[in-house]
């Protein structure tokens, strides 16, 4: 066991793990931080998806310790400073784009990292980009769509499904 520091969500955080501690797993039991979510521990379905100094990574497949010292942000640092909804998630919320919820913060977490790239991407730009993702309920057409409203778009014309 050694001890971890790192920057989760703007605070810097530290606690105990061994060495072959997955990032999902310090996050969820060593911090306590259970919004980013394990659906496969194989990197295939993206529910685990946060960032790491800027970039999206799937955190079932990072050691925890390869990330001591990083910039981590979970969804819970999605959030706004008051606590309500940010603007992803509350596209999210608007359109639909859930169903059980499992699968997505990890989605909103991806199509983060796709806004932060691309500010206005296209409907098939948000669904290559959510390509690693999966979702068992939704069908992805509202997810598409929430992506698009939270990027500024119009999808007053996307008929619902």
């Amino acid at each position: 066991m050694a001890k971890l520091t790192m920057t989760v969500n703007g605070k810097t955080v530290s606690a105990e793990a061994e060495g072959r501690t997955l990032l999902s797993s310090f996050l969820r039991e060593g911090l306590g931080m259970t919004g980013t979510h394990v659906g496969c521990d194989t990197s295939q379905c993206g529910a685990c998806v946060v960032h790491v100094d800027g970039q999206a990574v799937k955190s079932c497949t990072v050691l925890a310790h390869d990330v001591a010292g990083a910039d981590v942000r979970t969804i819970e640092g999605m959030a706004n400073p008051d606590g309500s909804l940010g603007k992803i998630q509350q596209a999210f919320q608007d359109h639909h784009g859930l169903q059980c919820g499992f699968c997505t913060p990890g989605m909103v977490m991806s199509a983060a990292a796709l806004l932060a790239e691309n500010p206005k991407p296209t409907e098939a730009e948000v669904r290559h980009h959510l390509e690693g993702n999966i979702c068992r309920c939704t069908g992805y057409h509202n997810i598409v769509k929430a992506v698009l409203a939270a990027s500024g778009q119009d999808v007053s014309k996307i008929a619902a499904e």
